[in-house]
């Protein structure tokens, strides 16, 4: 079963998919068309580029496999977060402290930009302030504060502590005990933001195509995409489709892992107890290495999700997993009914720090992966800087350039297995 057929099976019991209306879709590419810049990928990074290109005067054509956010993009958690999915310390020991502080300072220019987008384009994605990151023990704890110290010191970026004592006015959860707040931070409803950007691009002249997976990518002065009906002729090229690029660009696939992430989602509660659980309306990410993360919604319910899976196969009996990792969290919500639960694959590095490059050094192909599971926020971002490295300014696109990836180790047979094993090792450590 290849990404995309996983993730349209897996994604039929969205809650997000439930609570949208998407409206007309856009047509298939049927023709042979040019452009000034080819995108594939009608996810966050992708409508980002695209946003930013058409106000720099690009004339921009999009090519979706499928449907605008019907990818990791349209059902994900829903928490835009500061930092990266790696700790800032592998930046620093790639391109040093003042490299790694650029880096961070764009990621907490991707949190206002969300803003400013829903601003301008008028876009009602349910956004709410605030994110805790807390550990579930002692040990875990210290860790997190050493980090948060850090993290005010070299980077100026400070954040509220919240020790054991404080902790039941934060969350009513017996199973933390230290954490951090940060107010800037916060989440949305991934679709109805994607979806956003799908009409903020379109009214700015962007061509979006659905139902068009590219099926080759030829090289060149004005690189072409091929379609099953058409082609795309272009000066730059964007591929922005992650595990679902499908062989378009081999060299980038063994620097990425498909890895499938579930979530919940509870039946509508009584509104005093949906708003007793995280009494602020922060999202909320424990630091585990295989982490569980979770959020109230506006109509009441918890969104919860966890546990991950390498094999590509519809996990058994997912919904009462998921109800187990909740109840473990919230044990007042025992009985609770799960009413929706679905998944899909996002992209992992083996670092995971985000992979954004040419394909070869004066290539006039770009790519955007690797966001790991964080990328809600950076894609944002990500899309901004390439825009910027098209229009003639490289400087913050090839500050992410510079940092090196490794492939998964074991290739295309021996890689999943691979990391199946190392997962299971972080999960003996974060037991015990």
């Amino acid at each position: 079963m290849n990404p995309l057929e996983f993730d349209q099976r897996l994604a039929r019991d969205s809650y997000y998919t439930a609570t949208v209306q998407r409206g007309p879709g856009q047509a298939r590419l049927d023709a042979a068309i040019e452009a000034d810049v080819a995108i594939v990928g009608g996810g966050l990074a992708g409508l980002s580029a695209a946003i930013e290109l058409a106000d720099r005067g690009f004339q921009v054509a999009l090519l979706e496999a499928r449907e605008v956010g019907s990818g990791a993009s349209g059902r994900n958690g829903g928490q835009a977060i500061h930092g990266l999915a790696c700790d800032q310390g592998e930046i620093e020991q790639q391109l040093g402290l003042a490299e790694a502080r650029r880096i961070w300072a764009m990621t907490i220019d991707a949190l206002d930009l969300i803003r400013q987008r829903c601003a301008r384009f008028a876009i009602d994605c349910d956004w709410r302030d605030g994110f805790l990151g807390l550990a579930v023990n002692a040990r875990k704890a210290a860790a997190l504060r050493r980090w948060r110290d850090h993290i005010a010191q070299a980077y100026d970026y400070p954040l509220e502590w919240i020790d054991t004592a404080a902790m039941q006015r934060w969350i009513a959860s017996p199973r933390y005990v230290g954490g951090i707040s940060d107010p800037r931070s916060g989440h949305l409803h991934p679709l109805k933001y994607t979806l956003g950007l799908a009409r903020a691009a379109a009214s700015l002249g962007v061509r979006i195509f659905e139902n068009s997976p590219v099926k080759a990518l030829e090289p060149g002065p004005r690189p072409t995409l091929r379609t099953e009906h058409g082609l795309v002729r272009a000066k730059q090229v964007l591929l922005a489709g992650n595990v679902y690029l499908d062989g378009l660009a081999p060299a980038l696939e063994a620097r990425i892992m498909p890895v499938g992430t579930y979530i919940a989602c509870t039946q509508a509660l009584e509104p005093r107890l949906a708003a007793s659980l995280v009494p602020s309306g922060a999202a909320v990410c424990d630091t585990n290495f295989v982490l569980d993360y979770f959020r109230p919604t506006p109509d009441h319910r918890l969104l919860y999700g966890g546990r991950v899976a390498y094999a590509r196969a519809i996990p058994r009996n997912l919904r009462q997993s998921m109800e187990r990792r909740m109840v473990g969290t919230f044990p007042q919500l025992r009985g609770t009914k799960v009413e929706f639960s679905w998944g899909g694959f996002v992209d992992i590095s083996l670092n995971r720090a985000p992979d954004f490059g040419r394909l070869t050094p004066d290539s006039n192909v770009y790519y955007l992966q690797g966001f790991s599971g964080h990328g809600l926020a950076l894609t944002g971002m990500a899309g901004r800087i390439v825009a910027e490295a098209m229009a003639g300014d490289a400087s913050r696109f090839d500050t992410f350039a510079r940092l090196q990836h490794k492939p998964f180790p074991g290739g295309r047979l021996l890689r999943t297995p691979a990391l199946v094993l190392g997962t299971a090792y972080y999960r003996i450590k974060d037991l015990v």
